[in-house]
């Protein structure tokens, strides 16, 4: 007898969709409907996410199915290229609708990047005090603090107390950016003094200055420094936003943290795409953006790796006599490589975030170069015994051993010296320090196993 009581149908409920799957089918089928009941629920950043995942043409039917619901959260979320399709697709009053949302910051961001004639086609749909505010951010260097700022602020004059802000906050509700962190307190010639948090203006009482409540981390950004620099700074002092002044001191925008985390991310990618010579690369590239960035390193590599070639042409008559040497070369210069991009992201990394100065500049080169010397000694001692019990020779179990020495202090030395001097000469050390540095490897690999090679052994 079934001892089970009778309830409800107890079937596991069957799994949940792929959301990718489900927007492709809805795109073939051109279900508009099921579309928007997809992407209605989902966050901006998903909704590129993925779009990003999407063909060329999935995401033309897309962009054309799901026009008239593109808010500017989402094109603030798009990549770049994606973004142009997306502004190519809606039409000016959508696109004005979706820009009136965002923040001038955002607004600034989305612009820049795009063709002169899709800018000029957003600024056209732009109020004139707000297309007034995006043509003066824009009108700053590219990555600076100008470029970043926003200049929705919320401010105050010196002599107010917490219930005057409370009073004005509440009045100008609709006013107000989105999202704050401060209350910036001025003097009558803008010029930023302090800046209180909200939660000091909620819990103190109505009577007390705004002077008496300031924070002691006001940091003010030039809006001509660079957003690198700026972005450093937020993560070294832990702020939560910062006052932008003008070259007369004068508050002209703020930073908020978001912004200033996503410089530091995108400087993080890009020296980690730079350093492989991948370019600015993009899930969404196409077969040939990515061979138009990738492709002109690859020619460069070409070049530099005849360098070898040409060493190694000077000893055919070491590698004719030893034939053994040509299947143990590659050991030396692979290894040394290796050793060399280790330095080479240690201090490419160090440089990005400022941990290399001047001061401590003579220090790391030290370690470094004890770090490879102690590393050569570690590797030539197993390469040399292995060389010489496998071939029966211990004058090339020597050679293997010295050149193995010689290339890991090469590569350590080249590793951080390298990116030292491109940065020195005001070039960035994450763009072609990997090409200088395999080759510098390669080179003195080769040089010296064979050059060892011919003076020990023939």
């Amino acid at each position: 007898m079934d001892q089970h009581p009778q309830g409800p149908d107890r079937r596991p409920a069957p799994a949940a969709k792929d959301p990718l799957e489900t927007l492709r089918a809805a795109l073939s089928a051109s279900d508009a409907a099921g579309l928007k009941a997809l992407l209605g629920p989902l966050h901006a950043a998903d909704i590129a996410d993925l779009a990003a995942q999407l063909v060329p043409a999935e995401r033309r039917e897309l962009f054309a199915l799901y026009r008239g619901e593109i808010d500017g959260e989402i094109l603030s979320e798009l990549d770049d290229d994606l973004r142009e399709e997306a502004i190519a697709a809606i039409s000016p009053e959508v696109l004005a609708e979706a820009l009136r949302e965002l923040e001038s910051d955002d607004v600034v961001d989305i612009v820049e990047d795009l063709d002169p004639p899709q800018q000029g086609m957003i600024l056209a749909a732009l109020g004139s005090a707000d297309r007034a505010a995006v043509e003066q951010s824009l009108g700053y260097p590219e990555y600076s603090a100008g470029r970043l700022m926003q200049r929705e602020v919320v401010v105050a004059p010196e002599h107010w107390t917490v219930g005057e802000a409370i009073d004005f906050l509440r009045g100008a509700a609709e006013r107000l950016p989105d999202q704050f962190y401060h209350v910036i307190l001025v003097d009558p010639r803008m010029r930023p003094l302090g800046y209180v948090t909200l939660g000091r203006v909620l819990s103190s009482r109505r009577e007390v200055p705004l002077r008496a409540i300031t924070e002691d981390s006001l940091r003010t950004v030039s809006v001509l420094d660079k957003g690198e620099d700026v972005a450093r700074a937020f993560n070294k002092y832990h702020l939560i936003s910062a006052p932008v002044v003008d070259g007369n001191g004068r508050l002209a925008g703020v930073i908020t943290i978001d912004d200033a985390m996503e410089v530091l991310d995108e400087e993080h990618e890009e020296d980690m795409l730079r350093l492989a010579g991948a370019g600015e690369a993009s899930a969404a590239d196409g077969v040939v953006g990515t061979v138009r960035k990738r492709l002109p390193w690859l020619v460069v590599n070409l070049f530099t790796a005849s360098l070898s070639a040409v060493v190694i042409s000077r000893f055919e008559d070491t590698i004719a006599a030893l034939v053994a040497l040509a299947a143990l070369m590659p050991i030396v210069a692979s290894t040394g490589g290796i050793g060399g991009t280790q330095a080479l992201a240690v201090a490419v990394r160090a440089l990005a975030t400022r941990q290399i100065t001047p001061a401590t500049a003579r220090r790391v080169i030290l370690r470094e170069a004890g770090a490879g010397l102690l590393n050569g000694v570690g590797l030539a001692l197993l390469l040399g015994v292995a060389g010489w019990t496998i071939f029966g020779e211990p004058l090339l179990g020597l050679v293997l051993g010295l050149a193995m020495v010689v290339n890991q202090l090469t590569a350590a030395l080249g590793g951080v010296l390298v990116p030292l001097t491109l940065d020195r000469l005001g070039f960035d050390p994450a763009l072609a320090s990997g090409t200088f540095v395999t080759t510098l490897t390669d080179v003195m690999g080769f040089f010296a196993f064979l050059g060892l090679a011919t003076l020990l052994l023939l």
